[in-house]
C-alpha cells in the first residue's frame, strides 16, 4: 500500500448461540479486505472449535454442526492471525455490538494482555448507518440487498465469508452517495443502484460524426417538418 490508502475489513462471524455472557463462544470468523473502496481479493477465514455445544437454534441459522468443528483450531490457536490481519483497519460490521460482544469476550477468555479489539481497530457499524439512512425500513441485511439490486438468491444459510462479501457489495452501494432520483422506494433505489453498476462498468461508446452530405439532408428534413406542422421544430429551436 503507499501512503494514505485507506484499509477496510468487512468482517462477520458465526457463534453457538446469542450470548457471550452465557458463555457462548465464536465458530466462524470471515473478512475480507478493501482498499480504497475497492475489494482486494484478500480475506481472512477460519472455522473455530468452541469447546462446547452449538444450540440448536444456532445451527439453524447457520448449518454449522458440533461434529464439524470437532477438528477445528481453538481461537487461542488463530488469534495472532486475525489480529494481525485486521490490526490497523476499519471494521465494517452489520450490527456491531454482536460480533464486537463476542470477540472482546473471546479477548478476555485469553487474558488482559489482548486487551479489547478496539485498541486494534476502528468501527463501523453498518446497520446504524443504514437505519439513519432509511429510517422507519427493514435494514437487515436480505432487506439491503432487495433495496440495493444485490443477488443473494446463493443464500441459503448464514455463513461468516459469504456474509462479509455480501455486506461488502452493501456497504460500497450504500456508502456511496445518493442515488435516488425519483423517490425512497426499495424498488427505485435498487434500480437506479442497478444501472449506476452497469452503466460503470461497459466500455466507452464510439462517437460517429455524419458526413456533410447526411448533415444536410438532416436539415432538409427538419424544414420539410416546420411546413407541415403548426408550430415550429423542437429540433431547430
Amino acid at each position: 500500500m503507499i501512503e494514505n490508502d485507506v484499509r477496510q475489513i468487512v468482517l462477520d462471524t458465526e457463534t453457538t448461540g446469542l450470548y457471550p455472557k452465557e458463555g457462548h463462544r465464536i465458530i466462524e470468523i470471515g473478512c475480507v479486505e478493501l482498499i480504497n473502496r475497492r475489494l482486494t481479493g484478500n480475506h481472512f477465514h477460519v472455522y473455530i472449535n468452541p469447546q462446547r455445544t452449538v444450540d440448536e437454534g444456532a445451527i439453524a441459522i447457520h448449518g454449522i454442526s458440533n461434529e464439524f468443528l470437532e477438528d477445528k483450531p481453538l481461537f487461542s490457536q488463530v488469534v495472532d492471525n486475525f489480529i494481525e490481519f485486521t490490526k490497523g483497519a476499519e471494521l465494517i460490521i452489520h450490527n456491531a455490538p454482536f460480533d464486537v460482544g463476542f470477540l472482546n469476550h473471546e479477548y478476555r477468555l485469553l487474558g488482559q494482555h489482548l486487551g479489547k479489539i478496539e485498541n486494534y481497530s476502528s468501527i463501523f457499524d453498518s446497520l446504524t448507518y443504514a437505519r439513519k439512512k432509511h429510517p422507519g425500513q427493514r435494514n437487515s441485511l436480505d432487506a439491503l440487498c432487495k433495496r440495493y439490486g444485490i443477488n443473494n438468491s446463493h443464500r441459503d444459510l448464514h455463513g461468516a465469508l459469504l456474509d462479509s462479501e455480501i455486506l461488502a457489495d452493501v456497504y460500497l452501494l450504500m456508502t456511496g452517495g445518493q442515488f435516488s432520483l425519483l423517490d425512497d422506494s426499495e424498488k427505485s433505489q435498487g434500480a437506479i443502484e442497478q444501472v449506476q453498476r452497469i452503466s460503470t462498468e461497459r466500455s466507452r461508446l464510439k462517437v460517429l460524426a455524419c458526413s456533410d452530405e447526411e448533415l444536410q439532408a438532416h436539415q432538409s428534413r427538419l424544414q420539410a417538418i416546420n411546413k407541415m406542422s403548426e408550430k415550429p421544430c423542437l429540433w431547430t429551436e
